[in-house]
């Protein structure tokens, strides 16, 4: 089997097993009058802090006779999700009208507990057969009070659901609070509790295919819409007058050094070159840390690879609203079984360099992120744990993960080195490099590394920035994200941003006589991650309330991982073009 051949194999396999193995909307449950239908309590926490949340039963509510855990999947463990039963009951087709959970006496620990828990704006979820539903524990009353110790603070007791069905199917579920029914949890000192719930059931034509349409229609109101739509308007002209504008410069630019060098080549031999030419014999002269480059290359091209099948599942529905852990399991089983193309891509372009040392640079492609990631993961599931957190992984979740690890990413990316190892691919160089290397002229300082990248990371953040705000609403808040291919759009304007910028600016690096160009044009694709990871420092401080040393760390910790993901790819992306635009430049002239 050629290398393609092995590529494409392992690509299919994520999509089967991903597709096969997320959790579909399998609660296809029919009911009957009277059966009980499963309620799983899941979480409470800060509604502003998305990462911190806890177990349902760590505040005092009523707890049935025996706490039931639900068996969950590998993504609802990474997703933070810890189901149990829930203490109510609810029948299908069973009203009730203000029936008992329990009466309970808080002491002042509780009370002092539950007030602490409402001051943060605590919020509660559960799963009624798969449909979630969520509710806050209580409310602050301000009103007409300037001074906070004067504050009124007030637990709910009783809950209401409100279900609807169509024939035997369980189609929609409301909760709400009764504001009548109040316990005043100001002071420290113990209230008598009677915790109530009502369950009214109503029938609905919805059908049972379409009862998680809902959850979605959200981010698809007219108004929402058009402000996607404006955003990817806005991009598309921005990016295709500047790129035009940019294009039109170097096409013509690179026509006029094309006749100019003809025309040298037929007057006089001797005249001295200039230009991109005159460094042909140093273009291809090979970079320093070409291990590290390969590496890079390697899982950059990995990350993409992942990138896009991810916008495959979600454009065919998989990750539909409330789909629980869907997009952690599709993540982590895509990216161990296409660790074989990080292998593969980056040995081969090792062993083009003429690289010996293969195996070393196999280690380095397979620690480059996960090493990263690894190390943010222990310090961020360790304050999990001083919180006592769902977040934090318990130890059987940890060993799984070590075991995919061990057992499919690690022989999978070994397999794919010796691959690239054995692939024979040949670097095709179109000049002949000189013994030894040019001088490198003085250049301005708005030719250095760190302005290019500035320049290079600009134009591709400003065709994404709109869109940014609603995929961190979504992934740090509650919002729901299901627009797809607007998204799918946006990151096709931003690949070709990213190749063609960085093309442009490795010929105007050329023609200042600058021949080290392959990892200048690496860190000019990839300098979008950074200014992405500034977007973070933005949204933190100005379009969220999160707060919290356990929140900030996780928003940051982890975005600092997708961004370093980022970059990695469209690092490879800009490398991979400007490589392109290198070779066919230096064929289409004469070179000695």
């Amino acid at each position: 089997m050629c290398p393609l051949q092995y590529e494409i194999v392992i690509v299919s396999l994520a999509i089967v097993y991903t597709v096969t193995s997320v959790r579909s909307d399998a609660s296809d449950h029919k009911y009957k009058v009277g059966d009980q239908v499963p309620l799983y309590a899941n979480k409470v926490g800060p509604f502003h802090n998305p990462s911190e949340t806890y177990r349902y039963f760590d505040l005092p509510f009523c707890s049935p006779g025996h706490v039931k855990d639900k068996k969950e999947a590998l993504g609802e463990v990474l997703n933070g999700d810890r189901l149990v039963s829930a203490p109510y009951r609810l029948d299908f087709l069973g009203d009730k009208d203000s029936d008992i959970v329990c009466k309970k006496t808080l002491s002042k620990e509780e009370v002092s507990q539950f007030r602490n828990a409402v001051i943060k704006d605590y919020y509660f979820q559960m799963y009624y057969d798969d449909l979630p539903i969520w509710g806050f524990l209580g409310k602050v009353d301000k009103e007409g009070k300037t001074d906070p110790s004067e504050y009124k603070y007030y637990l709910f007791k009783h809950l209401h659901f409100e279900i609807f069905y169509n024939k035997d199917r369980v189609i929609e579920i409301n909760a709400r609070t009764d504001p009548n029914t109040l316990v005043d949890i100001t002071e420290d000192k113990e209230v008598d509790v009677e915790f109530m719930y009502s369950v009214k059931w109503k029938e609905t034509s919805i059908p049972f295919e379409k009862r998680m349409e809902k959850y979605s229609q959200t981010s698809s109101l007219p108004h929402h819409l058009e402000v996607h739509w404006f955003s990817i308007i806005n991009s598309c002209v921005t990016v295709l007058l500047l790129t035009g504008f940019l294009a039109t410069i170097l096409m013509r630019v690179l026509k006029n050094d094309f006749v100019k060098y003809a025309h040298d080549e037929e007057s006089a031999d001797d005249q001295e070159e200039t230009g991109w030419k005159y460094i042909h014999g140093d273009v291809f002269r090979y970079p320093q840390y070409k291990s590290l480059l390969a590496a890079a290359l390697g899982s950059g091209t990995q990350m993409f690879t992942l990138t896009i099948f991810i916008f495959i599942l979600a454009l065919v529905g998989v990750f539909y609203p409330y789909n629980r852990g869907a997009l952690f399991t599709a993540l982590v089983v895509i990216y161990a079984l296409t660790s074989g193309i990080a292998g593969y891509t980056a040995t081969s372009f090792y062993c083009q360099l003429e690289g010996t040392n293969w195996v070393r640079n196999l280690m380095l492609t397979g620690s480059l992120f996960c090493g990263p990631l690894f190390l943010t993961f222990c310090f961020l599931n360790t304050v999990a744990i001083s919180y006592n957190a769902t977040a934090a992984l318990p130890f059987g979740t940890i060993v799984v993960i070590f075991l995919i690890w061990a057992l499919v990413t690690s022989p999978l990316l070994v397999l794919g080195g010796i691959a690239g190892k054995n692939s024979k691919a040949e670097f095709q160089a179109p000049c002949r490099t000189t013994k030894y290397p040019r001088e490198i002229p003085a250049l301005p300082w708005y030719r250095g590394t760190w302005p290019q990248m500035a320049m290079a990371g600009f134009l591709p953040f400003s065709a994404i920035y709109i869109e940014l705000y609603y995929i961190f609403a979504s992934v740090w808040g509650h919002r729901i994200y299901t627009i797809y291919s607007i998204l799918s759009i946006v990151f096709l304007i931003l690949l070709i941003v990213t190749a063609f910028i960085t093309v442009a600016l490795t010929y105007f690096q050329l023609a200042a006589e600058d021949h080290e160009w392959w990892w200048r044009s690496f860190l000019c694709g990839g300098s979008t991650g950074l200014f992405i990871y500034g977007y973070c420092l933005y949204y933190f401080y100005a379009r969220s309330d999160m707060s919290g040393f356990m929140q900030i760390s996780f928003f940051f910790g982890y975005m600092a991982c997708i961004c370093y993901a980022f970059f990695l790819m469209l690092g490879t992306v800009g490398f991979r073009a400007a490589l392109f635009f290198v070779r066919h430049i230096y064929r289409s002239i004469k070179c000695e």
